[in-house]
């Protein structure tokens, strides 16, 4: 039978290969310390929890709500605006999403045309590009580096343009996943007044926002009134798993988008919308989250220079260490399948951010537990030569 051909350009997520191989080795009672994968330790916070518990035994019912979400739970997120950035934001304008990932997917359909080209630093989060080719889309790798920090920069951009042709797009990510990397007001500035003298629509993926280690993530809604920003209940929520995200839209995208979602999604989930009401309440234990990433952070930027990882992106935000590890190996995925084996670290190779250079990077999460982060460090010791 016949398999469509545009799923053939879609490449493995090797940070969920990688957990998969992992999980594996776990099966068969060997240990495993887990830094592949963006799973903030402890899960959701109670509040969260508790609610979904009342949700499932008062009788409230669980049926499809509208599909932007349901309206206390817009409000709730432009309160969140208000309250932590000073922005009003009308609720009519967010839009609730199956995670960030549905996010995404609608704004891509609803902002280009098959055959668009959309510009976004290369090292990143592999499902962008691997969901623009699924939709015909260009995605069109700037190849940023420790110079640019991995961002995207106007004369990256201008490079792209004189390669290839006009842009439609430009996605950034700040924090910046695999890179933890940030652009601060005046980068993000810059990238705004570029793009709009040429008609270039951003999309602003701010799903790390909340965890940093420094100045806060500033979102793109206070520059570009034209910008999708994507965000999740994931990351600093800390609810993975009940995928969850929403959307502050343009006002020109709001109607085509919630056409897209209706037939594709109908609405996002119930119980885990009726849960989420009570995340914005519990503060206080995320924030603790964050002191603890920030722990982790701190011991292994310490401590991985010392092992031979000594050429690593500067993690501003998010919970992640970007390791060129060039002088170590040309072939990443292989060294991450030898440490995975060898000292029961997995870390997830650098080839899922970057095709053309991610043979000589890995990336490792730190958004585990503390005993799980000084345990990889004394492994890697005795392992690394």
């Amino acid at each position: 039978m016949k398999v469509a051909g545009r799923t053939t350009a879609i490449t493995p997520f090797y940070a969920m290969e990688v957990l998969k191989a992992a999980n594996e080795r776990a099966a068969q009672g060997d240990d495993v310390l887990h830094m592949e994968v963006g799973e903030p330790a402890g899960g959701a916070p109670e509040a969260v929890l508790q609610a979904a518990k009342d949700a499932l035994s008062n009788g409230t019912g669980l049926g499809y709500t509208e599909t932007l979400g349901v309206p206390e739970l817009r409000q709730a997120i432009s309160d969140h605006y208000r309250a932590t950035g000073g922005l009003e934001i009308d609720p009519e304008t967010i839009m609730v999403t199956t995670g960030s990932s549905g996010g995404f997917l609608l704004a891509f359909l609803a902002a280009f045309d098959a055959g668009d080209r959309v510009a976004l630093a290369s090292p990143g989060y592999p499902a962008y590009r691997n969901i623009m080719a699924a939709l015909g889309i260009e995605a069109v790798d700037l190849a940023s580096d420790l110079a640019d920090r991995f961002q995207p920069t106007p004369a990256l951009l201008d490079a792209a343009i004189e390669k290839g042709g006009k842009l439609d797009g430009l996605l950034i990510a700040s924090p910046a996943n695999p890179t933890g990397t940030m652009l601060d007001h005046d980068a993000l500035s810059v990238l705004v007044d570029y793009c709009k003298a040429r008609d270039i629509r951003i999309i602003s993926d701010e799903v790390y926002h909340g965890i940093t280690y420094g100045a806060p993530a500033e979102t793109i809604v206070t520059l570009d009134k034209q910008a999708i920003a994507v965000n999740s209940f994931s990351k600093y929520y800390a609810m993975t798993g009940w995928r969850l995200g929403w959307m502050v839209l343009p006002d020109d995208l709001v109607r085509p988008i919630e056409r897209l979602a209706q037939n594709l999604f109908i609405s996002p989930p119930t119980l885990s919308q009726l849960a989420a009401l009570a995340a914005f309440d519990a503060r206080p234990e995320l924030e603790a989250k964050v002191a603890a990433y920030a722990k982790n952070r701190e011991m292994l930027l310490r401590e991985l220079p010392k092992l031979g990882f000594d050429k690593l992106a500067p993690a501003d935000g998010a919970f992640y260490i970007y390791a060129d590890v060039g002088h170590l190996t040309q072939d990443s995925a292989d060294f991450c399948k030898r440490m995975l084996a060898e000292t029961g670290v997995a870390a997830t190779p650098g080839v899922d951010f970057d095709p053309d250079r991610g043979h000589a990077y890995i990336r490792f999460s730190f958004a585990g537990a503390w005993d799980d982060m000084v345990s990889a460090v004394a492994s890697l010791k005795d392992w690394m030569p």
